[in-house]
């Protein structure tokens, strides 16, 4: 999960209107339009990575990450009504990384509990290349007042790989029930890793016990 893919010191890219409206003096066609969009949604992630590495979820102001993407106010809210709807963003960015990792190298350890304790220390050593932004995610998710899709994006790809090709609609409840308790003791690990109440080692060694234990019988 590599959390530093934007340079914090990057600099912002150039505004879309002198005015800080987005301007197309020709509407582009289709294709283009959504590929456009795509990549100004992205830009507007980036700039919120960036700023929170920096400062935690504070420095993601709604203005101040307008102005790093070189978007429009009201633009960044078409995308984003919320600051939390931003941070939610960043962290499914991060999973998709995670995702891709594992994709490129799939975890082969020979038992369910083996795999998931890979991928989860996998997205232990990305998170912790930005601790303050880790921190400063993990606590507004654990906080968030709207629904997040990560303990259901980390369930997902824990039964998808521990549980060689199960999905969260093949999967039984019990299965789902498992992925999403082992995928919350990584949490609480995670955030006494970044407290300083745990080292690598020490969370390792507990979610593999937690792992052992929910998954000896996939």
């Amino acid at each position: 999960m590599r959390i530093s893919h934007v340079g914090a010191d990057a600099p912002a890219p150039q505004s879309e209107g002198a005015s800080g409206v987005d301007s197309h003096p020709i509407s582009p066609a289709p294709g283009v339009r959504t590929r456009n969009q795509h990549q100004r949604r992205k830009r507007i992630v980036q700039a919120a990575a960036a700023l929170a590495s920096r400062g935690g979820v504070e420095a993601m102001q709604m203005r101040t990450v307008a102005e790093r993407a070189g978007v429009a106010l009201g633009t960044l809210y078409r995308y984003f009504p919320s600051k939390m709807d931003l941070v939610v963003a960043v962290v499914s960015e991060e999973i998709d990384t995670l995702e891709g990792s594992i994709g490129r190298r799939p975890p082969n350890a020979p038992t369910a509990a083996g795999r998931a304790v890979d991928i989860l220390m996998r997205a232990t050593r990305g998170l912790m290349r930005e601790p303050e932004l880790a921190d400063a995610l993990i606590r507004s998710l654990i906080m968030a007042e709207v629904d997040t899709p990560f303990g259901d994006r980390m369930a997902g790809l824990l039964l998808r790989v521990a549980g060689e090709g199960l999905t969260l609609e093949s999967a039984t409840e019990e299965q789902y029930a498992l992925a999403g308790s082992l995928s919350g003791v990584w949490v609480q690990e995670l955030l006494e890793m970044l407290r300083g109440r745990r080292t690598y080692d020490q969370v390792q060694r507990r979610i593999e016990i937690a792992a052992d234990r929910l998954f000896a019988d996939f």
